[in-house]
């Protein structure tokens, strides 16, 4: 991506006495998405992150084609907070992007409301796993396309789900990892998504 920073808070925020819900969200998607860049951007407390510097190790298991440049990567997850309201929390929990890490998805699934699954549209097949796990678990998500500055021809989101073969029923948004502004409309999207599915399984029972 650019060089742009991410819109981080002056101050990192505590939890606040009145904060009674907690949910915990997973950030999911292909290697180098920007998984860990949107739970840093977003985070109120200074994230938990299992970053390595990438070695030789490495070279001809993990595909780095579209992400030269990238220096470290995530070997276990990324953990971070943000306060939605004075009510609600989300706990975020960035999945590895490697194949030789996806074991450790099926564990974070463990107790997760809701997901974002992250789209590069350079490596748009690097999606499909996640979506087929989440599908697999039942999990409700959202996809976001974290929109890169060097990618030469954006595709629009009517594209991008049509590519994906996703149903009308999964909200789509753009976004920016790097700004907190706009991680934090993904995870709105998310949460809403989850009120209106509750709503409809009140009104059918």
């Amino acid at each position: 991506m650019g060089s742009a920073t991410s819109e981080l808070p002056a101050q990192r925020t505590p939890l606040g006495d009145a904060a009674e819900t907690g949910l915990k969200i997973v950030v999911v998607g292909g290697f180098g998405v920007g998984k860990t860049t949107l739970v840093r951007s977003v985070s109120e407390i200074r994230p938990l992150n299992t970053e390595e510097v990438m070695t030789q190790a490495g070279q001809g298991v993990d595909e780095t084609a579209g992400v030269e440049r990238k220096t470290t990567t995530t070997v276990a997850f990324d953990f971070g907070r943000i306060s939605l309201n004075q009510r609600m929390v989300l706990y975020l929990f960035g999945a590895p992007g490697q194949e030789r890490f996806w074991f450790l998805w099926d564990r974070l699934f463990s107790g997760t409301l809701g997901a974002i699954v992250l789209v590069d549209t350079r490596r748009m097949e690097d999606s499909w796993y996640a979506i087929d796990r989440l599908e697999h678990h039942k999990t409700p998500f959202v996809v976001a396309v974290n929109r890169f500055d060097d990618d030469e021809r954006p595709h629009s989101l009517d594209e991008i789900r049509q590519a994906l073969a996703l149903g009308e029923h999964v909200p789509m948004v753009d976004c920016d990892a790097r700004v907190r502004s706009s991680g934090k409309e993904v995870l709105i999207t998310l949460v809403d998504h989850l009120y209106a599915m509750a709503l409809a399984q009140e009104g059918t029972s």
